[in-house]
């Protein structure tokens, strides 16, 4: 039954969905869906229904259906990622669905009734073979470590829902923490300030779009981002409004959170066992994630734990990356597979 097979590895996140197959990142799309009220049919995915956020009528929701990395709305969940699939180009011209091998990323604080909810999510839309994979592990995987050997190394994932934050060797987790504070709370962090500092109200998109343009998290940069024009409703007058803001300002911004992940960081660097920490002390921390792209993040991290720092590339893509090497050698990594 090879020829009917097909494999892809999906890493369904708060923020994004990415799909492989065939070696190539195929679909990339904003974890969002847009619902149409009367009849509950899915009207758009995606990109189109990200652009419906916060625009919409009371016929139309949007949803995001999952939540600090986990399915959150069941229905809306499984739409989505068969509507996905289903718009994989090379699966576009088959005349009927092929049944899928697929291995999907899950959080690593996940429960085991949010497991099977991935996993039943997954068969509905014709996996025959699925298998689960952790985070931190993929990203590992995807940055290009080699998780085999008997040496620790220290994976910091910040996602959109969850930061996951691990200490991986021999192919497992010695240590973890995950903790739900990612880009989900910084764009809500932005929406605050603005409201506070500015007395500007501002959505969730335009938050994300302050964030990803100018998102720091040290009051002082080498390279300075230009200062943003927002445009939003005064809260006084109910006026729409526009205010200057700088890097400097997100910064302030998001300090509490960034504290709070440093925090995590040191929980786990402190039930690390001494053998580990001695080689992490050697190889340092990896970041990944989008959140790994907060500029300044990797130095601020440095400091605080004394320990070099890399980014991985394209951090945005490093998780589905790991996801995708699995899927193709299952066989070797079978131990840290979860059937």
């Amino acid at each position: 039954m090879g020829f009917f097979t097909e494999e892809i590895a999906i890493d369904l996140g708060t923020a994004n969905t990415l799909i492989i197959h065939n070696d190539k990142v195929v679909i990339d799309s904003p974890s969002i869906v847009a619902i149409d009220r009367s009849t509950n049919k899915i009207i758009a995915i995606g990109t189109e229904a990200s652009m419906m956020q916060g625009k919409t009528h009371e016929n139309i929701r949007t949803v995001r259906p999952l939540k600090d990395g986990v399915i959150a709305d069941f229905n809306a969940s499984e739409q989505m990622i068969s509507q996905l699939i289903k718009s994989i180009p090379s699966l576009k011209k088959r005349f009927f669905t092929p049944s899928l091998r697929m291995v999907i990323c899950i959080p690593s604080g996940i429960t085991e009734v949010e497991m099977r909810a991935v996993k039943e999510s997954a068969e509905r839309v014709n996996g025959k073979e699925v298998y689960l994979i952790h985070e931190p592990m993929a990203a590992a995987i995807g940055i290009g470590i080699d998780i085999m050997q008997p040496k620790g190394n220290m994976v910091v994932d910040i996602g959109g829902g969850t930061t996951e934050i691990a200490v991986i060797a021999l192919s497992g987790i010695v240590c973890d923490k995950s903790i739900k504070i990612a880009g989900d709370v910084f764009t809500n962090d932005i929406v605050y300030y603005m409201r506070s500092k500015h007395n500007l109200f501002v959505g969730e998109r335009t938050a994300e779009k302050i964030k990803i343009s100018m998102g720091a998290v040290l009051e002082e940069l080498d390279e300075s981002p230009d200062e943003l024009s927002v445009q939003g409703r005064d809260l006084l007058t109910g006026k729409p409004k526009q205010s200057m803001i700088s890097y400097v300002e997100i910064a302030k911004a998001l300090d509490k959170s960034i504290l709070r992940i440093e925090d995590a960081i040191m929980e786990t660097l402190a039930q690390t066992p001494p053998e580990l920490a001695a080689d992490i002390y050697n190889t340092g921390i990896y970041l990944a994630g989008g959140g790994a792209l907060l500029r300044g993040l990797d130095k601020r991290l440095s400091k605080k734990t004394d320990l070099p720092v890399y980014i991985a590339e394209d951090p945005l893509q490093a998780v589905v990356r790991g996801t995708g090497i699995t899927l193709k050698n299952i066989d070797k990594f079978k131990t840290i597979l979860i059937k």
